[in-house]
């Protein structure tokens, strides 16, 4: 009984202190993070998952904004749906692709959206491979004959921050207006994508 109230002192603690929060790993974890001022996010010293403090997405998502992170609206319907996977934000919608009969517009838009999508995905998927390697080649290594594969591992860390960047940075390119920074912001993706796919 006393550790149940100590937990729930502690958890009620944490939640009232604005500078305080719990790592977001959707794999759980019970670590407590201190937010620094920039609101960026800090890798969880337990289990190195980098959480966002600004908003409730599950992680850190930079170069995209938290305002990028929220909810995609079809401009014919008002449907709202996820970004990451294109799944209704609302059970109720009956056929969100059969209500987008656009005129040439909206069909360039919609390209665009399908175009930046694909890569969004395809980096979220290498990630996960990359995530899925790491933890293959850590089982491997308790094998006593193949023991310093730390710089495999090493790799495949870098390889999974390189590919969460390149994925967020499909979001923020998508809703960036801005032709000037685009350029640069264009530039240095297609640099780290062509350094990622190297890796």
């Amino acid at each position: 009984f006393l550790l149940q109230y100590e937990k729930a002192l502690l958890r009620g603690y944490v939640e009232c202190c604005s500078n305080l929060t719990w790592c977001t790993n959707p794999q759980g974890c019970d670590q407590i993070l201190l937010k620094d001022g920039l609101g960026y996010g800090a890798a969880c010293s337990k289990c190195s998952w980098i959480s966002c403090f600004n908003c409730n997405f599950p992680e850190a998502h930079y170069p995209a904004s938290c305002s990028h992170m929220s909810r995609m609206t079809c401009a014919k319907c008002s449907h709202g749906f996820c970004w990451r996977c294109l799944k209704p934000w609302k059970p109720n919608h009956k056929d969100y692709y059969n209500c987008s009969a656009m005129v040439s517009k909206a069909a360039c838009q919609e390209k665009r959206f399908q175009d930046y999508n694909e890569r969004c995905t395809f980096h979220h998927h290498a990630r996960e491979f990359a995530t899925s390697l790491r933890n293959s080649i850590s089982s491997i290594r308790e094998i006593p004959k193949i023991r310093n594969l730390t710089f495999v591992l090493d790799a495949c860390k870098v390889l999974e921050q390189a590919r969460k960047v390149l994925a967020y940075s499909c979001v923020y390119s998508y809703y960036n207006q801005d032709t000037e920074s685009m350029d640069t912001v264009e530039q240095q993706t297609e640099s780290l994508e062509l350094l990622t796919n190297a890796l």
